[in-house]
């Protein structure tokens, strides 16, 4: 059956009507600013303490966006007769947004936590070469870095903290031991929990 003259007209003419009816949602940006996802990738924020200038973010960056200068410090000896050692003083730290593709890579692979993904997402520049932000600029943007989500309250507990609550109540036992066993004999229990061990003897 042939289609009748005019029904694709007709069905556009619906679509537009339909569409008239309906509430529009302007967003009044930049007045109104919006709503971002709490994990967007807006722009790379730098926590410089944390950098021990390892250079893996730099490395492994596949735009190579990356630049890292330091240099070598000797640190004095923390005790007398140690040695001298020498560490790595960060220089310079900077980004090329106009390379960078937002992969997270650099930010995966640090293992110091020195990068973080900031929402801020407002620097576009006039000039190419003003996008390339250095370890001040980086650091202004670290301080909008959201906080962590809450941990899972079903999760596992992690093995570092469940190391040292069982240590700290391992300690706590045997201080409770040592103040038992000195209630019993009478006698008064040292201020750090240890027995009393007499001279050229033992406990």
């Amino acid at each position: 059956m042939p289609p009748i003259p005019g029904s694709g007209l007709a069905k556009g003419l619906a679509v537009t009507l339909r569409t008239m009816t309906k509430r529009a949602h302007t967003a009044q940006y930049p007045e109104v600013q919006p709503e971002l996802p709490p994990r967007s990738r807006g722009v790379i924020g730098l926590f410089e303490e944390n950098c021990t200038v390892c250079m893996l973010c730099a490395r492994e960056c596949p735009d190579w966006c990356i630049y890292i200068d330091s240099h070598k410090e000797t640190v004095p000896a923390a005790t007398p007769g140690g040695r001298e050692r020498s560490r790595n003083v960060l220089d310079r730290f900077a980004i090329d947004f106009s390379l960078c593709m937002y992969c997270g890579i650099c930010i995966e692979v640090c293992p110091f936590d020195a990068l973080f993904w900031s929402p801020e997402f407002e620097y576009a520049e006039t000039d190419i070469h003003d996008l390339t932000h250095e370890r001040d600029k980086l650091r202004e943007w670290m301080w909008t870095v959201p906080a962590p989500p809450a941990l899972d309250p079903c999760a596992e507990e992690p093995k570092e903290i469940a190391a040292a609550r069982k240590a700290a109540e391992k300690a706590e036992a045997a201080a409770a031991a040592v103040a038992a066993a000195a209630a019993e004999s009478g006698a008064t229990p040292p201020a750090d929990g240890t027995p009393d061990t007499p001279a050229g003897g033992t406990a």
